[in-house]
């Protein structure tokens, strides 16, 4: 095997896996992101922040925090991330289902490597208590992570004054 047909294959399965993980789902909303770790010559680690909106579920967003590293293999998507996210998810309007789902259905997913590790975000509902329940986990084609988070929107009545605050007026 020469070095040149290497480097095709390993070009080819990147290109796959990039479109792939692009067809998952939507892009997320990148809010911010803030450096953890420095590194000379190289992106620094970072903590980005995302929000999403559920597919289905009309008036919830949820946000989650991902550790991305830098580095060399950072900088050309080549690391594998770790399956440390965290997630908050939040009624931001009036709900409205706009499809039945099932219980852990997938809302958000996407690569946290080249080939084998992605993190989801599921949707389920406490028919009990009538509250929507998301959890973010990551999976690898062989073992995945225990790592995972919470998050839960109690499905509540929306309205009233139409006065409402905006985050935006606030920013420094």
């Amino acid at each position: 095997m020469t070095s040149a047909w290497r480097w095709g294959l390993v070009a080819a399965l990147f290109a796959a896996a990039a479109a792939t993980a692009h067809a998952q789902s939507a892009d997320p909303d990148l809010i911010f992101r803030k450096s953890t770790t420095f590194k000379l010559l190289t992106p620094n680690d970072k903590l980005a922040v995302y929000g999403i909106d559920d597919p289905v579920v009309e008036g919830v967003a949820c946000h989650y925090t991902a550790p991305e590293k830098g580095g060399l293999a950072g900088a050309f998507g080549l690391a594998e991330q770790t399956s440390d996210i965290s997630l908050a998810c939040r009624q931001y309007g009036p709900i409205k289902f706009k499809a039945k789902f099932e219980q852990g259905e997938v809302v958000f997913s996407e690569r946290r490597s080249l080939i084998f590790k992605k993190m989801q975000i599921v949707r389920g509902c406490d028919v009990k208590r009538n509250i929507l329940v998301y959890m973010t986990y990551s999976d690898k084609l062989i073992d995945g992570s225990p790592k995972n988070s919470t998050s839960t929107v109690p499905i509540e009545p929306w309205g009233g004054s139409n006065d409402i605050p905006k985050c935006a007026d606030y920013l420094r």
